[in-house]
């Protein structure tokens, strides 16, 4: 009993800590949130004490005020902390790659299965919609990768519906903070098994970076890929 207590004091820091972190990187791109936050939980509270002096239960209704202004106040602050995130990603090379490793459950991602000398890029991701792939760079490059890549695929994975998504902001493109839930509307068309297989045909076929280490999250601008290494597709 003694350990679980400590192991959760020890965490209470750490959590504390990275709202602290979030908070303040929010800040830098929404300079409105502390007023917001404020706004949000004076006006939450005040509502629920004012109809506590009505019905002549203020300190009921005002511990329940309270304690409803912070659940409002967390999740106006989580929407604006990921606005801000998708905002300082917008543009960056990766960031279609960070946001499919968060995409949910039943999903498999496999970052850069093409590239270009130019840095377009397409990623893949496999669930129960069948294949996704996404691209991010200049949309005209990138159809032509989408294109080669999907012709690759059709050899292994015919049988397997292909859906190809470009990311920018543009006509017939998709915004970086949409990309996670135009992924979800997706029509469910295979089982378990199937999303299985089709993850291990893939595999078998290989990608452009089986054998290349990528860090996590946004490429470096100043990528170049290696001379000598696989060919660009």
């Amino acid at each position: 009993m003694a350990r679980k207590e400590t192991a959760a004091d020890a965490a209470n820091p750490g959590r504390l800590k990275q709202i602290a972190l979030t908070y303040k990187m929010t800040r830098k791109a929404d300079k409105k949130i502390g007023l917001v936050l404020a706004a949000v939980g004076i006006v939450t509270f005040g509502v629920f004490l004012a109809i506590g002096f009505l019905i002549g239960h203020p300190i009921y209704l005002g511990i329940l005020g309270l304690l409803l202004a912070f659940l409002a106040m967390a999740i106006v602050f989580g929407r604006r902390a990921e606005r801000a995130a998708f905002g300082q990603m917008e543009g960056q090379p990766g960031a279609a790659a960070a946001v499919l490793d968060n995409v949910g459950r039943g999903w498999t991602t496999t970052p850069a299965v093409a590239m270009n000398r130019s840095q377009d890029v397409v990623h893949r991701a496999v669930g129960k919609a069948g294949i996704v792939l996404v691209g991010e760079g200049n949309p005209n490059r990138v159809k032509g990768l989408l294109a080669a890549e999907k012709k690759k695929m059709a050899r292994i994975v015919a049988d397997v519906p292909v859906h190809d998504l470009i990311v920018g902001t543009g006509d017939d493109q998709v915004a970086l903070k949409k990309l996670r839930t135009t992924m979800l509307k997706l029509p469910r068309v295979l089982s378990g098994p199937q999303v299985t297989a089709t993850n291990d045909r893939l595999r078998a076929m290989g990608d452009l970076m089986s054998n290349m280490p990528l860090p996590k999250g946004p490429m470096p601008k100043g990528m170049r890929m290696p001379r000598g290494g696989p060919k660009l597709r």
